[in-house]
């Protein structure tokens, strides 16, 4: 293999970087400097096989320069690639291909500022004109627009990320140019996030089952948690066995939250009776689709319930190893996560001999870059292994051949915390809770034009039009959009579609994973439209045709119509339809097959371009 290593030499910063997560290099193969190596250590190389089985340290690396140093040199990559036996090319594929990663030179201190479609909606374009005009060139802060910070409840958002060692992190949400320049100049002393709870409109309410401890817990607390009922659906577990876990499961109808609503027993069971072993646990932390929220909201107020469900989901399909791969936009997240991680491990509920059980697992966190495709089953394991986060090819299906070619269970963070109330309440009653087909309680993103935004919790059943109420939609509704940009609008006099995975099918528009974004007749439609289109554009992997060049083709129309209507707009609107179903029919992944149809929905349902 022909590395073709460079001539660059990292930083002394971007070497320390570096060996502070793989630890010194031990021979000049690696980079060490060769006046401290023995002549001989340049006749043969070190590791082989066991340095190329590092290559899935290849995102921690390249985060860890990153955030020493606000981006990534030649030299920074050469040397990580030294490092992990990486062809410098693929390494740069890698760097490349996520948004939080640079490869030129840019100032230690990034503001991120939300430009999507609840922050669109809230302001966000004024707000980064007025960011902009103050933090102008020489003023050490680079600016960029944003795709979806999970901040929609607090919109408009920005992210200040300061590199440094420690790398820094400032919130500032809801944002005023004020704010967002305070917090990118003085990440420091920005003001401390509000608790999670602000996030529940009904916390507290006695009714709630998985949202019933954000706000009445302290979630750095593992003994809180436990004093709430922590930890007993976990003992529950190992008294039923690995079989009866998944028997449970299997009879409660849980299925998949995150938008495919695949039946979770159907795939835990799958993976258990693979005969390849190791057998992994990856819980998708990373829900990039604009509008969703809910993750965040768990991880930052529940964290412990989430290493308690990953832990019974693991002992369910033997797995000895999970990994929580969570957006990198979520700072706070990911410290009550690796915090929460840490004590359980300190207290005998991770590691080799879990409760007594006899039952060894422990979760390791990867951290995403900005890339919504990874939200994608099989592009997240390309992630985790240190490749570039692009889809493959089903079969084989990842219950087969998944992270690193083993058997894998992936599930999103709603999906797993419902198995804490099914081995708590038992399958049957919770089967009774929504309806038939729809078993359990629905997290719903809610945001937009409504007084109460934030997450709620309802049966699956309850109506489009009873959630909003609870939120307090405003006067002059004029479009909802379920499921994000992969889902579709409704129109104000469709309200009373219940919310269940059969209803909306049935209602010609889907649920996804839970987000209802409301509009009023302030927000201009097409203005909407062409954001959804150039998040696609932006989003799209690139790795297969009708995706790559027909997310350019939809926002190329979109922009041709903007301001037309009628039978100016008709060509452009046939051309949209043409390329929608070829985008729909032959791309590889979720994403060119969904591009479509929140355009395609806002055309046919509420006359867009009329």
């Amino acid at each position: 293999m022909d590395l073709h290593f460079g001539d660059s030499k990292p930083t002394d910063e971007e070497r320390a970087a570096v060996d502070a997560l793989l630890g010194p290099p031990e021979s000049s193969w690696e980079g060490a400097d060769r006046d401290e190596m023995r002549v001989a250590d340049l006749r043969w190389a070190r590791g082989g096989r066991e340095a190329r089985d590092r290559r899935h340290l290849l995102l921690p690396g390249l985060h860890a320069i990153n955030d020493r140093v606000g981006w990534i040199s030649e030299g920074a990559l050469d040397y990580l690639c030294r490092r992990l036996t990486v062809p410098p090319a693929e390494a740069y594929g890698v760097a490349t291909f996520y948004a939080m990663f640079s490869v030129k030179p840019r100032p230690a201190t990034v503001l991120h500022v939300c430009t999507d479609l609840a922050c669109a909606a809230a302001g966000a374009p004024e707000l980064c004109a007025g960011v902009e005009a103050r933090l102008g060139l020489g003023s050490g802060v680079s600016v960029e627009r944003s795709p979806c910070l999970g901040l929609c409840e607090r919109a408009p958002a920005a992210l200040a990320i300061r590199a440094g060692d420690p790398v820094r992190t400032a919130v500032s949400a809801p944002a005023t140019v004020a704010a967002a320049v305070r917090a990118a100049s003085t990440p420091d002393s920005a003001p401390e996030e509000p608790p999670a709870a602000l996030a529940v409109p009904q916390a507290g309410d006695a009714s709630l089952t998985l949202l019933r401890r954000i706000g009445m817990v302290d979630p750095s607390s593992l003994d809180d948690y436990r004093a709430h009922g922590g930890y007993t659906a976990l003992r529950r577990a190992f008294e039923l066995g690995p079989a009866g876990v998944i028997r449970e499961v299997t009879d409660s109808g849980l299925v998949g939250r995150g938008g495919a609503a695949f039946p979770t027993g159907r795939k835990w069971q799958a993976t258990a009776s693979q005969p390849d072993h190791p057998h992994y646990l990856v819980c998708n932390a990373d829900e990039s689709e604009p509008g969703t929220f809910k993750d965040r909201v768990i991880m930052e107020g529940d964290p412990y319930a989430l290493v308690e469900a990953m832990t019974i989901a693991a002992y369910a399909v033997g797995a000895h190893q999970g990994y929580l791969y969570l957006r990198g936009e979520y700072p706070r997240a990911i410290n009550r996560m690796q915090y929460a991680v840490d004590r359980a491990r300190a207290r005998g509920l991770l590691g080799d001999d879990i409760l007594g059980q006899g039952y060894a697992f422990d979760i390791e966190i990867r951290r995403g870059a900005g890339a919504y495709i990874c939200g994608e089953e099989t592009a997240l394991f390309n992630s985790i292994e240190g490749y570039r986060g692009e889809p493959r090819s089903k079969p084989p299906f990842p219950v087969e051949k998944g992270l690193f070619g083993k058997p894998t269970v992936e599930n999103n963070v709603e999906t797993l915390v419902n198995v804490l109330p099914i081995l708590t309440m038992g399958a049957p009653a919770y089967a009774a809770i929504g309806t038939g087909r729809s078993t359990g309680p629905k997290l719903f993103c809610v945001s937009g034009s409504v007084d109460r935004p934030g997450i709620y919790e309802l049966p699956f059943g309850a109506t489009l039009g009873e959630l909003l109420t609870l939120a307090g939609v405003r006067e002059g509704l004029r479009a909802v959009l379920l499921g994000g940009a992969a889902g579709g609008f409704v129109r104000p006099d469709e309200l009373n579609i219940p919310l269940t995975f059969e209803g909306t099918r049935e209602a010609g528009t889907t649920l996804g994973s839970g987000v209802v974004m409301a509009f009023d007749d302030t927000v201009p439609l097409p203005r909407l439209l062409l954001r959804i289109a150039e998040f696609f554009r932006d989003e799209s992997c690139g790795q297969c045709v009708p995706c790559r060049v027909g997310t350019v083709r939809q926002e190329e129309a979109l922009h041709r119509i903007a301001e037309r209507t009628g039978a100016a707009a008709a060509g452009d609107i046939a051309l949209l339809r043409e390329v929608g179903r070829a985008m729909r029919d032959a791309s590889i992944c979720g994403l060119g097959q969904t591009a479509w149809n929140a355009v395609e929905s806002a055309i046919d349902r509420l006359g867009a371009y009329e």
